[in-house]
């Protein structure tokens, strides 16, 4: 009996070692995923404020880019006060506030894969922000003959960007427009290669690739975090029927 009572004290004390091992390690996950979040706010936030680049977002009619900024600051926010509690609920080996945890988990990896994904989907060569940045500037083009603001609007892009045309500068042939100055390069004299719908989508995969780098290892760190605390919930579990059996 009493090898036997002892085989049970080092299986109890073994057992409690790895619970303290894993709720530490989730603790430590949680601070990751919180600075994470915090990094992913301000940067989302920044792009979202930035009175320079709202005016392009104005200029070529491309608000859809902001649809998956929202979802990522909507994101980072829950996800800093969710991590909060992962860590408040592994301290305390709450297995209810444990298992809320996960589903808070769950919830931040489809929203923040989701709105990696939007986000991407207008941002992107290939993207569908293309074609409404394409009827942008093929809009102005036909306009600036006979429009004085689109114009000017439309050499600010060319000049801004180093760019000439929608797709090229063959955009000018075929609309039977002049070749305007700012489409060539003030060194060479030679017309820009890459059309604005390009060097514009290359901008703006700069600014994205960021973020929803950041959205992925959020992502990465949910998982973890998920499956850790149903490793602890579930270690709880024994501790507590051990326990249970010692008594008897």
């Amino acid at each position: 009996m009493a090898g036997k009572g002892q085989g049970q004290g080092e299986n109890a004390a073994k057992l409690e070692n790895q619970i303290a091992c894993i709720k530490y390690t989730i603790f430590c996950f949680n601070i990751c995923a919180w600075l994470l979040a915090a990094g992913l706010f301000a940067l989302t936030v920044w792009i979202r404020a930035e009175p320079g680049f709202a005016d392009w977002v104005d200029i070529l009619q491309i608000h859809a880019y902001y649809v998956g900024i929202y979802i990522l600051i909507g994101m980072s926010i829950i996800v800093m006060v969710s991590s909060f509690l992962g860590c408040c609920s592994a301290l305390m080996e709450h297995s209810v506030a444990l298992f809320l945890f996960i589903g808070t988990q769950g919830f931040c990896f489809f929203i923040g894969t989701v709105g990696a994904a939007v986000l991407l989907s207008f941002s992107t060569i290939g993207s569908n922000i293309q074609p409404i940045i394409y009827d942008t500037i093929t809009r102005l083009i036909m306009a600036s003959s006979h429009h004085q603001p689109s114009a000017d609007i439309l050499k600010m892009i060319q000049e801004s960007i180093g760019c000439c045309g929608a797709d090229g500068p063959n955009d000018y042939i075929l609309l039977k427009h002049p070749l305007p100055r700012e489409c060539r390069d003030t060194v060479t004299g030679n017309s820009f290669f890459h059309g604005c719908v390009d060097e514009l989508t290359w901008f703006l995969e700069d600014k994205s690739g960021w973020v929803a780098g950041l959205a992925m290892a959020l992502a990465l760190i949910h998982v973890i975090n998920a499956v850790m605390s149903l490793v602890l919930v579930q270690a709880l579990k024994k501790e507590e029927d051990e326990a249970r059996t010692y008594r008897h």
